[in-house]
């Protein structure tokens, strides 16, 4: 089961995490950031998932850098205000945190990078500025605002073809720009298919992105 974690970024901030570790020795591990409502305790489901999976995992609360324990909730109105503390954050702070949570996370092997909604956009940034193996991208918001960014590690990306912040029209200009990018759409799905906690959750979407995410760390982080 995830537990929370207090790790330090380089900058001297110090900041919880959830963090959940396999049984067995790991065949690698993944930094998980959080959507734009803050480290909720689905976060912790999803390391518990991954770990589940012989993955260690860590996903950091960015939002310790405006306060402590800030969550919003899964309504129009958090969606709102997430947005606007993730707003107050500035890149560098971001990626001194995500490269605490792959400093931690080394010793147990080679390390991927993950997120969902703003999250997502937050990972493919991270793909392209620091040193990680692969991505795993739950419906990266406005990575198609980033697409001068080119990831440095293989990527696969997750997107339903009814997510109303992301169009079809969107996740082609990521396939334009971005060839090598495996792209996976899920019939019907919407933004946070993957989330139990949110309306638009499906079961069977989130299911099979998870074991196609298990089979892209499979290929990519085998040593």
């Amino acid at each position: 089961m995830s537990q929370k974690i207090t790790l330090a970024a380089a900058d001297g901030h110090t900041f919880t995490a959830w963090r959940s570790d396999p049984v067995q020795p790991p065949r690698g591990s993944i930094v998980v950031l959080h959507a734009v409502y803050g480290l909720s305790s689905h976060m912790g489901d999803v390391c518990d998932q991954f770990a589940s999976r012989g993955y260690a995992a860590i996903a950091p609360a960015l939002y310790d850098r405006i306060g402590k324990d800030i969550v919003h909730p899964f309504t129009a109105q958090g969606a709102a205000a997430g947005g606007k503390t993730y707003s107050s954050l500035t890149r560098a702070q971001i990626l001194a945190d995500v490269e605490a949570c792959a400093a931690a996370l080394r010793p147990c092997g080679r390390v991927a990078i993950s997120g969902f909604c703003t999250g997502g956009t937050w990972a493919w940034i991270a793909s392209a500025e620091l040193a990680f193996d692969a991505q795993v991208n739950f419906y990266g918001s406005h990575v198609p605002a980033h697409l001068a960014l080119a990831p440095r590690c293989p990527t696969i990306m997750h997107y339903g073809d009814s997510d109303q912040f992301v169009p079809m029209e969107a996740m082609d200009r990521i396939r334009a720009a971005h060839p090598e990018v495996l792209i996976h759409v899920y019939p019907g799905g919407k933004h946070a298919f993957f989330n139990p906690q949110q309306q638009s959750y499906d079961s069977a979407h989130a299911a099979l992105a998870l074991e196609q995410s298990i089979a892209f760390l499979d290929r990519q982080l085998r040593l």
